[in-house]
C-alpha cells in the first residue's frame, strides 16, 4: 500500500516508540501532541482522518472528536474508557476499541505485589537494610497476608484474576459489583460498604468513570476494620483522595498500596510522607511483554475497523 492510499490515523498522545514506528509503517500518521496549534491543525486537516490512537489515561475529548468528521475508530492503548464520552462516540458511530484481556495478569500481579509490600513492610525493610540500621537491632513485626479476608470491588476480568491469586494465599474472597456472578464461588455483597465491613483487605478493581468517581469515601473507610489495608489498581478517581488521607492520618485503616492517583502524576505530599503507604507511578501493565502485546492489539483493532 502506498502512502497515498494508506488510511490516515491520528496519534493523540505519545505511545511506545515501537508502536509509533509500526503505525507509521502501516498508516499515514499525524501526531496531535506535536502540533503547535492542535485545534487549528485539526480544523484544517481533521477531515479524512479515520483512526485515532490514544492512551487510556488520556482519552479523547469531544472537542477533538468534533473536528474529525470521518473518524471510524478510536484504538485505546489500555482498557480504560472513562476519559472518552461513549455516548458521543455511539451517537457518531465511532467504534471504541481497547486492549481487553492483554493486561489482566500484570495488573492482578501488581495488586498482589502491593498487598504483600504493604502488609509485610517490604519497602521499609529494604530501606532499613540499605541505611545500615540492621546492625543496631531487628526490624519491627509486620502483618500476615495468608488466610486474611480480601474484598474485591469490581469483579471483571482483572477482579477475577486477583481473586484466583488470592486463593493461592488461602485468603477468603468476597466481592461487590453491579451484578452478582452466579458462576463464581465467592461471597457477593451488593454494596461496597457491606463488603468493606467484612474485609481485612479491600482491593479496588472497578472501572473508572462518572459512576464510580469518589465512591470509595469516608463511609467506606469507616466500615473497614482499623487493621485493614486498601489497594487501588483501577483509577485514582474511584477513591476520594482527601478521605483516604484522613483515614490514614486518623488510623481508621492500617495502610494503602496505590498504583493510581486522582491527578497523575501529582501525588499529594501527605501520601508521600506516610511510611504505611506504598506508591507506584501507574505501572500496573508496565512489563515488556504486556506493553508489546498491547501495541499489537492497538494495531489489530485499527485494522479490524479500517481494512
Amino acid at each position: 500500500m502506498t502512502s497515498l492510499n494508506k488510511a490516515r490515523v491520528l496519534i493523540l498522545a505519545p505511545v511506545m516508540d515501537s508502536l509509533t514506528e509500526k503505525l507509521e509503517q502501516q498508516f499515514s500518521v499525524e501526531k496531535y501532541f506535536e502540533q503547535d496549534d492542535p485545534h487549528s491543525f485539526l480544523a484544517n486537516k481533521g477531515k479524512g482522518i479515520v483512526g485515532l490512537v490514544t492512551r487510556g489515561d488520556f482519552g479523547a475529548k469531544n472537542s477533538v472528536l468534533e473536528l474529525l468528521p470521518d473518524l471510524k475508530v478510536i484504538s485505546v492503548f489500555g482498557v480504560g474508557t472513562d476519559a472518552i464520552d461513549l455516548d458521543y462516540t455511539a451517537d457518531k458511530n465511532i467504534h471504541v476499541e481497547i486492549t481487553e484481556g492483554v493486561l489482566t495478569d500484570d495488573v492482578a500481579d501488581m495488586a498482589l505485589a502491593l498487598l504483600l509490600a504493604t502488609s509485610r513492610n517490604i519497602c521499609q525493610a529494604d530501606q532499613f537494610v540499605r541505611e545500615g540500621k540492621w546492625q543496631n537491632g531487628g526490624f519491627p513485626l509486620s502483618s500476615k497476608v495468608s488466610g486474611k479476608r480480601v474484598g474485591i470491588f469490581g469483579m471483571g476480568q482483572i477482579g477475577q484474576a486477583i481473586a484466583r491469586r488470592a486463593l493461592g494465599f488461602d485468603m477468603t474472597v468476597a466481592y461487590a459489583s453491579n451484578h452478582k456472578k452466579p458462576e463464581l464461588p465467592y461471597t457477593f455483597y451488593p454494596d461496597v460498604k457491606q463488603l468493606a465491613a467484612e474485609s481485612d483487605v479491600l482491593i479496588i478493581a472497578v472501572s473508572g468513570g462518572p459512576k464510580s468517581a469518589g465512591i470509595i469515601d469516608k463511609s467506606v473507610f469507616n466500615a473497614l476494620p482499623n487493621s485493614a489495608l486498601v489497594i487501588n489498581i483501577s483509577r485514582g478517581s474511584v477513591i476520594n483522595q482527601g478521605d483516604l488521607i484522613q483515614a490514614l492520618t486518623d488510623k481508621q485503616i492500617a495502610g494503602a498500596g496505590l498504583d493510581v492517583f486522582a491527578e497523575e502524576p501529582n501525588v499529594p505530599q501527605e501520601l508521600i510522607a506516610m511510611t504505611n503507604v506504598v506508591l507506584q507511578p501507574h505501572l500496573g501493565s508496565a512489563t515488556h511483554e504486556t506493553r508489546q502485546a498491547m501495541s499489537e492489539k492497538v494495531l489489530s483493532n485499527l485494522h479490524k475497523r479500517l481494512d
